[in-house]
């Protein structure tokens, strides 16, 4: 089962819509429709459940969210966006989480890195301070991880304003910008 940990996360948006209970569902096939209809040939979209942890995993702490991974450049396979919906009493919690997370060969790296002796061996491996940079990005690269996210970002705004419409509600005030690296509004 994929989990998620706080520390994979680097940038995310977030929204309690009032009094749509229930709408998950709707969130979910809209949005996905959405990034559908983008018409964006390298971009993959599952539903999973994901857990903070493995053993909650195992305890049976899981939640729904719709994975979207961008396939068409390699650099960017660890950067996943994760869409949740929720409900939350008689609201509907959505949000999305940008998240960073190592490649299989990057983690044995950095264990073996972090071994004593053997981690004299590699050379540098200095933690990812995201406010620096992008670790391994180029310039087309980053442009391609900010295409890829604003579009999804995009897609799922749509589909919650539609649902805001639906239920007379106005979307004119929900602050739209992630709270993270990339800045998306």
């Amino acid at each position: 089962m994929p989990t998620v940990k706080n520390e994979q996360v680097v940038d995310k948006w977030s929204i309690l819509i009032r009094n749509a209970q229930g709408r998950a569902g709707y969130i979910f096939g809209n949005t996905g429709n959405a990034i559908d209809q983008s018409d964006v040939p390298s971009v993959r979209v599952v539903k999973r459940k994901i857990s903070p942890g493995l053993l909650k995993g195992l305890l049976g702490a899981t939640r729904d969210f719709m994975v979207v991974t961008e396939t068409g450049n390699r650099k960017l396979k660890p950067y996943q966006m994760f869409i949740g919906a929720r409900d939350y009493g008689n609201n509907l919690d959505v949000s999305w989480y940008l998240t960073y997370r190592l490649t299989f060969w990057q983690r044995l790296r950095a264990f073996f890195r972090a071994l004593p002796l053997i981690g004299l061996l590699f050379i540098g491996g200095e933690p990812i301070d995201f406010e620096k940079g992008l670790p391994n990005l180029d310039f087309f690269d980053e442009q391609d991880l900010r295409a890829y996210t604003t579009n999804v970002h995009g897609c799922l705004k749509e589909t919650v304003e539609k649902l805001l419409a639906e239920l007379g509600q106005d979307p004119s005030k929900i602050n739209w910008k992630s709270r993270g690296f990339l800045g998306i509004s």
